[in-house]
């Protein structure tokens, strides 16, 4: 079915019904061992950790919207990634993006460099400071992008052929995007990484992580990886995610538009300094957006004053969770200094823009005038606030 939409694909896949019974949902195969018929010929599967049907009908899924051919599912968003980093060995070095999301910090800073992994932050926006970064033992050149949490744009072909010319492997985290917008593997990156947490699953009640890839090589040492440490997604998580999969085009299409309309009014707030959403046109990386991706996405930030202005707006807004996490249906505003981004010592938080006045807000489905008007109140307490404190 790949000749359709991938909106359509989304709801025609080759999993659309079960051909056993008719029933248009996956089975749920909650089995952790499989009966072997004859153990010189044994089935297509025997131990849940090494493989799953309804794990297989995910991971399918997921490499077919991504026009790839091997597809992977985990127990988040950071076991696919941190896996996907297992494909590297003693003594590389990888190039990644400097203001990438607190957990990949985490895991890049303070694990791969005990397993004699090397690797340099870099702003991936500057295409000529990646090509300075890479040295002789560099192996892997890792994307995110729109960046986490300040939407910073890198060109993925301009990055992919570089690290082509220089024998490296690209992978891309496209959790902000996902396939409904951004297809990382025809722009030639080598593998594709998603929170499948986020806007993929879409509705808070699954923790999961997915990987696609067409790369051979890459397609044979992931799958080793991903038996051998067992970070495997459970069977009815895998259901969840693909019941989330069937309406990823409408909601992401609806908070999209929302996130453009709530971006531009927050713009014009004199509270607001600064917004940061690629569908502006005077984001930096607009362009490149706009020729690599179908749209700016639903996740958008904007920086206040400090960080007392934070806790007024948190505490009068009204409509959006303030919590961890993003791309649900209710919206969600975040505090990337003491949430996703915790982890990251203030010094370096402040060279990525990461502020303690920068709030993240994942637009859900509410009405967008609704949410507007939240954040105007609350904004407008701000203002009350400072008013008081000042002995007004």
């Amino acid at each position: 079915m790949t000749d359709h939409s991938l909106q359509t694909r989304l709801l025609h896949s080759d999993y659309k019904f079960d051909p056993q019974t008719g029933a248009v949902s996956v089975p749920i195969q909650q089995a952790s061992t499989f009966h072997q018929q004859d153990f010189d010929n044994p089935g297509d599967y025997d131990y849940s950790r090494s493989g799953n049907p309804t794990r297989k009908a995910l991971e399918d899924t997921i490499a077919s919207l991504e026009n790839g051919t091997n597809g992977y599912a985990f127990a988040s968003g950071m076991a696919a990634i941190s896996t996907a980093f297992m494909l590297l060995s003693k003594g590389d070095h990888v190039v990644i993006t400097q203001d990438v999301y607190g957990g990949t910090f985490r895991m890049i800073h303070d694990v791969l460099g005990r397993f004699g992994i090397d690797h340099t932050f870099v702003d991936m926006t500057d295409l000529h400071e990646v090509a300075t970064a890479i040295q002789p033992n560099t192996k892997l050149i890792y994307i995110e992008t729109p960046s986490n949490p300040t939407l910073e744009i890198t060109d993925i072909r301009a990055v992919t052929k570089l690290a082509k010319a220089h024998n490296c492997w690209t992978f891309v985290d496209n959790t902000f995007m996902t396939p409904a917008l951004q297809r990382p593997l025809d722009l030639g990156a080598d593998l594709v990484l998603h929170s499948a947490t986020k806007f993929i699953a879409g509705h808070s009640d699954v923790v999961a992580g997915l990987a696609a890839t067409r790369n051979t090589e890459i397609a044979k040492q992931l799958g080793f990886l991903q038996n051998s440490f067992g970070s495997i997604l459970g069977a009815h998580d895998c259901w969840l995610v693909l019941r989330g999969l069937k309406t990823l085009h409408c909601r992401i299409t609806q908070s999209s538009a929302s996130a453009a309309k709530i971006a531009e009014n927050l713009s014009n707030h004199p509270l607001v300094e600064h917004v940061y959403y690629p569908g502006f046109s005077c984001h930096p990386g607009n362009s490149t957006q706009t020729y690599q991706a179908e749209g700016a996405g639903a996740v958008l930030s904007f920086r206040l004053k400090d960080e007392e202005s934070v806790r007024q707006f948190t505490k009068h807004v009204e409509l959006p969770v303030y919590a961890v996490s993003l791309g649900a249906v209710e919206s969600i505003l975040s505090y990337p200094a003491r949430m996703s981004h915790a982890s990251m010592p203030k010094q370096e938080r402040n060279k990525r823009g990461i502020t303690d006045g920068l709030l993240r807000l994942s637009v859900g489905l509410e009405n967008p005038d609704d949410l507007i008007r939240d954040f105007q109140q609350a904004l407008e307490k701000i203002e009350t606030h400072a008013y008081l404190q000042t002995g007004g």
